[in-house]
């Protein structure tokens, strides 16, 4: 990765998501506000200074590139265009979500 770019897998569970009230949404479904998807950080280029690998990143899914890289597809971004980074590596007494 070059520059501040970041290499991210989106996560399995972001296609179809159930309400509360037990009603299953396919991905597909229009969603009337703008919504963001949670991925994990793949790899990392050398200026990007908040995430790491293994993170799991906040992002617009509506400003993304994809490429497939040995038959798996990910998304490579810009670190501003990360929302919010969620990491284990924080301690305890805060929420580990940095935003």
């Amino acid at each position: 990765m070059l520059h501040d770019r970041v290499l991210v897998e989106i996560d399995a569970e972001a296609g179809e998501r159930r309400s509360s009230g037990g009603i299953v949404i396919p991905a597909t479904a229009a969603m009337g506000a703008k919504r963001l998807s949670w991925a994990r950080v793949v790899a990392v280029g050398p200026q990007a200074r908040a995430v790491e690998a293994g993170d799991r990143v906040l992002f617009d899914p509506e400003d993304r590139a994809e490429v497939e890289v040995h038959g798996e597809t990910y998304v490579v971004m810009r670190e501003r265009d990360v929302h919010a980074v969620a990491a284990d590596r924080v301690g305890d007494e805060s929420t580990g979500l940095y935003l």
